[in-house]
């Protein structure tokens, strides 16, 4: 059992953590396999032996990143429920989805690298993904402003469509307004089942 497991990190070093997975997706995204660790470590504001000491290897380090990015998403749908209506939350995690699908696109030559080497950076994430979507879903159709004929996995295959034929930046405004037409159909077709 290693020493994380024992006990949740001090707030500082969940902080330091924290800020070089940020940094990391970033520096992956932009830089690919080009980035180098020393840089991350540098732009998170932390040593190289704190990366190290969270992150013994690269592979390490980009498959953490991405499951971080995985994680903020799907831990955003109950967030989001509990401080909007549902029909709101479904909107605003949409385009955290975006997000997420572009950060992923964006580290898709660091990750096939841990793919290569024997890992699998997305262990569960459909799965994941499917849950949060079907909690957000669910809500809709309790509150009547989702269609409930519709499966959440459905509707991950129409959001994957839009983030993946739109999902360069400067295509975002596109994405946005693709987003919007699938969610006023769920609105719709919830106001016609009522």
């Amino acid at each position: 059992m290693t020493r994380h497991a024992e006990r949740p990190l001090r707030a500082d070093a969940q902080r330091n953590r924290e800020k070089i997975l940020a940094t990391a997706v970033r520096v992956f995204t932009e830089q690919g396999l080009d980035a180098h660790l020393e840089q991350i470590a540098r732009q998170a504001g932390v040593g190289t032996g704190t990366l190290y000491r969270n992150f013994p290897t690269r592979q390490a380090l980009i498959e953490a990143a991405y499951r971080n990015e995985l994680a903020k998403l799907c831990d955003a749908a109950p967030e989001l429920l509990a401080t909007a209506p549902p029909q709101a939350a479904l909107r605003a995690w949409t385009r955290r989805f975006l997000d997420y699908v572009s950060a992923k696109l964006g580290m898709a030559d660091a990750l096939r690298t841990v793919v290569d080497s024997g890992g699998n950076p997305y262990a569960q994430s459909k799965d994941l993904i499917l849950a949060a979507l079907a909690t957000l879903m669910d809500a809709g159709v309790a509150a009547g402003t989702v269609r409930s004929d519709i499966s959440a996995a459905d509707m991950l295959a129409s959001l994957t469509g839009i983030a993946l034929a739109s999902g360069k930046p400067d295509q975002r405004e596109q994405a946005e307004r693709l987003l919007d037409l699938t969610l006023d159909g769920l609105a719709a077709g919830a106001a016609r089942q009522g």
